[in-house]
């Protein structure tokens, strides 16, 4: 009898350390470095289904397929190599699914008026989202918004920190 209920607590313990190796997959940070969480989900390239792979036209599956960020110069909205780079691989995936639509949203660092900032994040989001129907995306599956300066990926107040929050991420809706 003994025997048994050692045996009982052994396998009880088995089970709760395979249980808790399943939710570190869904993993809080982006697979790509600075392409970041993935929005407001966080999710990584696993995604939510913990399965190790990101449901098809996900948030997950944007992130770690193609990027769902840009960067910005300080006080610019023009897009550079890089970005470009980054919107082909979007506009190709949002081609892939059609059914998709996307918010993209306009960020900028602390520094400058509210007012310059919202002005700022918002031709930020435009130049994305105008970038990608350019490409082949339909406009009316592209909403925009500004943020300005109220949503930071990194609340520091230092030149590495400015640098993450000039951007404009695109949102899985």
């Amino acid at each position: 009898m003994f025997r048994q209920v050692i045996c009982a607590f052994a396998v009880v313990a088995l089970l709760a350390g395979c249980a808790s190796d399943e939710g570190a997959s869904g993993g809080a940070g982006g697979a790509y470095g600075q392409q970041g969480a993935g929005g407001p989900g966080g999710a990584g390239a696993y995604g939510a289904n913990g399965a190790g792979q990101a449901a098809p036209g996900s948030q997950e599956d944007l992130v770690s397929l193609v990027g769902d960020r840009v960067f910005f110069s300080t006080d610019r909205s023009t897009l550079d190599d890089q970005a470009r780079q980054t919107l082909d691989r979007q506009a190709a995936w949002l081609q892939r699914y059609p059914q998709v639509n996307v918010l993209i949203a306009g960020n900028c660092d602390e520094r400058g008026t509210e007012e310059y900032n919202l002005a700022l994040g918002e031709r930020r989001a435009n130049a994305d989202r105008d970038y990608l129907v350019a490409h082949g995306v339909a406009a009316n599956r592209i909403q925009t918004i500004s943020y300005g300066k109220d949503r930071p990926a990194d609340p520091a107040s230092n030149p590495e920190a400015w640098a993450k929050n000039r951007n404009a991420i695109t949102y899985v809706r």
